[in-house]
């Protein structure tokens, strides 16, 4: 009897020890998120933790102050308080701590295309506006000089990042502003799975600047998807994706304020979809997936063209405006990037759009690429992307139309 009780204590004991609270999983903490306003200008280093917060006024984040927001962070914006936008100075620094799970998301109250300035970023990179001069002063409303000596300027690191429904003009503004704008911004600064989504113009524009940009989706912005000037010379550039639905221009916007030039940007893996239906935002001619004008240039490749058809006006007469895989707007452009090959468009596959071979914007411009300059080819890829919530906004994943 003794020995059943002792082999019962035995079994009893290792039961006991195999249930011990020490093999229990450690419970996930509850993390309550942070709130509170932000406003500017921002004067010394501050890290938002994780939370939900507001950001009220044209906030400035001055020379010399670095502001970081944690993973998950959501900073809502409301049109009623007036302009409104997220600045980085030269010398100042934003970095955004997203992830696949948990982006940083900059929206609006009102979910309106047009309601606030979005991120804009000031470097001293170098520029080429017009005139071959090596500055300007931006056309945003913050009337701010741009331009500089130092290509490796580093104005932070934004990545797993999302701009919803900006494109407002701030003060008096020569334009509506961007999902993000750059101007003479760095090839130290970090650009990387990034989202513009429904904003009232470009859902990305470089002024100058030789930073470069990867992972990165436009989405139903009225303007153009992609857009540049001034010289803007990245060349690490990859994976870009475009959906136009409802309103949108050109795919790419590619001008180089006049200046014949040899440094054109480099962008690999490149998607163009336009939406049956989209119509150009002032009912014109800016149907074209490429459009290249003012010595644009550069070199662009593994590239899905599909849906630039025509577009036809509801006037009286109709006009009807011809949709393009690419487009040549004037004749210098043509002259001196063209046929010098400095444009080139390589593994291009075409679908959905009426002409399929380039073309110039009128009669007089007659285009005709060097053998090897453009390479349509029906083993095309385009960009490529990994679906999260990066890139999912109201529970509608943006790639689906990848």
């Amino acid at each position: 009897m003794k020995t059943k009780f002792l082999a019962l204590a035995l079994v009893t004991g290792l039961f006991l020890n195999s249930c011990s609270s020490s093999d229990d999983p450690t419970p996930t903490p509850v993390v309550t998120p942070a709130t509170g306003e932000i406003t500017g200008p921002i004067t010394k280093d501050i890290t938002y933790a994780y939370g939900n917060y507001t950001l009220k006024g044209i906030v400035k984040i001055n020379e010399g102050v670095t502001v970081t927001f944690e993973a998950g962070s959501i900073i809502t914006i409301d049109k009623a308080t007036g302009d409104n936008a997220l600045v980085v100075l030269k010398g100042g620094k934003l970095i955004t701590k997203g992830t696949a799970d948990k982006p940083v998301v900059f929206t609006e109250k009102s979910k309106l295309p047009g309601s606030w300035g979005g991120i804009i970023m000031y470097g001293d990179a170098p520029v080429n506006v017009a005139g071959a001069k090596s500055s300007s002063t931006s056309e945003d409303g913050n009337n701010i000089s741009y331009g500089g000596t130092n290509p490796t300027h580093n104005g932070g690191s934004l990545v797993y990042t999302r701009v919803e429904y900006a494109g407002s003009k701030l003060a008096d503004g020569q334009k509506e502003n961007n999902g993000f704008t750059f101007y003479s911004v760095g090839s130290g600064t970090t650009l990387d799975h990034l989202v513009s989504y429904k904003g009232a113009d470009d859902g990305y524009e470089f002024f100058g600047g030789t930073v470069s940009m990867t992972n990165a989706i436009s989405y139903g912005n009225y303007d153009d998807a992609f857009d540049w000037q001034d010289g803007w010379q990245g060349t690490a550039n990859t994976n870009w994706y475009a959906y136009q639905t409802g309103k949108g221009n050109y795919g790419m916007e590619i001008e180089a304020s006049a200046n014949d030039n040899a440094y054109g940007p480099k962008v690999s893996n490149i998607t163009l979809r336009r939406e049956a239906g989209n119509v150009p935002e002032a009912g014109d001619n800016q149907v074209d997936a490429f459009q290249f004008k003012r010595e644009g240039n550069g070199e662009y490749s593994n590239i899905i063209i599909d849906g630039y058809g025509n577009y036809t006006t509801t006037g009286t007469p109709a006009v009807t405006y011809f949709g393009s895989a690419v487009s040549i707007l004037d004749v210098a452009t043509n002259d001196h990037q063209v046929k010098t090959s400095k444009i080139k468009l390589l593994n291009v596959k075409i679908s959905n759009t009426t002409n399929i071979l380039p073309i110039g914007a009128t009669a007089d411009i007659v285009v005709a690429f060097p053998t090897g300059t453009f390479v349509q080819s029906n083993t095309a890829t385009g960009a490529s992307l990994t679906a999260g919530a990066w890139c999912t906004v109201d529970g509608v994943n943006l790639l689906t139309k990848l």
